[in-house]
């Protein structure tokens, strides 16, 4: 059984519901021995406390953001282990400020995830609207993404298909080339990638990457683990039963997990990969 979750927000980052507690709780009802709280993190690259209210918080909440999931890891010592992470918008160019920003805090792991590809969201729907030929927008969001793994910041690559849940969809043929070069720079920098179940809320078919892109993965010795990109407690292990029968097909007999920036493989149980 699946038993981690390393990707989960709470009201603070303003886009999600109920509070940090509440997702340990509901990761303590579904039997994980792991939770991975990971809001977003501020918006470093601009100015201002708070320049985007509503998809990350503000600067100045980082630091009560730290002291409250430590004080939760504490608290819940001995029922689960609560693993200190943030979600880390890539900005390129911007290294030096995302680095600062992260330096003083000891977190157990942090996502890096590409959602901003031309300046603009790839999970604004109408981003979309008018355009003509999606594919540099493609080519982009994957080079980014492989920059975000090439930075050195992050230990886990976030959604690594996001992209496609609301574009314009190119013929597999276009998108597929790059895709499998994003995978080889992750693999190159020894990242992590997260299989994010909110691709099958925002498209029913895939998790966040598609199922060839995992099964490519597994083929180049990336390390994978689970996450939810819970908005809400109820999400938490969103999917992880239909997760569970994928890494069954694909032969996946292991996932990562993450304490103070290292990184453990876990075996799952053999049971799961009975025919």
């Amino acid at each position: 059984m699946i038993a981690v979750d390393y990707h989960t927000h709470h009201a603070r980052c303003g886009h999600a519901q109920g509070q940090i507690e509440d997702y340990i709780q509901q990761a303590l009802a579904l039997g994980m021995s792991e939770i991975g709280i990971s809001d977003h993190a501020p918006i470093y690259w601009l100015d201002g406390d708070d320049p985007m209210p509503n998809i990350a918080m503000a600067k100045s909440e980082l630091p009560t953001y730290v002291e409250e999931v430590l004080r939760l890891k504490a608290k819940y010592e001995g029922r689960i282990a609560v693993r200190l992470g943030l979600e880390v918008d890539y900005i390129e160019g911007a290294e030096a400020a995302c680095a600062a920003m992260l330096a003083p805090y000891p977190f157990d792991y942090l996502i890096g995830s590409v959602h901003f590809v031309h300046g603009r969201n790839v999970y604004d729907a109408q981003r979309w609207h008018g355009v003509g030929d999606p594919l540099p927008t493609y080519a982009e969001y994957y080079r980014l993404l492989a920059k975000s793994a090439q930075s050195g910041m992050f230990d886990i690559i976030a959604h690594a298909t996001a992209v496609v849940a609301y574009a314009p969809k190119p013929i597999p043929q276009a998108i597929e080339p790059l895709q499998d070069a994003a995978l080889a720079a992750i693999r190159q920098a020894d990242c992590c990638v997260e299989i994010n179940t909110s691709g099958y809320r925002k498209m029913t078919s895939d998790p966040f990457p598609t199922a060839r892109m995992i099964a490519l993965a597994r083929d180049l010795g990336i390390p994978l683990t689970f996450s939810s990109d819970a908005h809400r407690p109820a999400e938490v292990g969103y999917a992880r039963e239909r997760v569970e029968t994928l890494l069954s097909q694909l032969g996946v007999v292991e996932l990562a997990r993450f304490a103070a920036r290292q990184r453990e493989l876990i075996g799952l149980a053999p049971r799961l990969f009975q025919v």
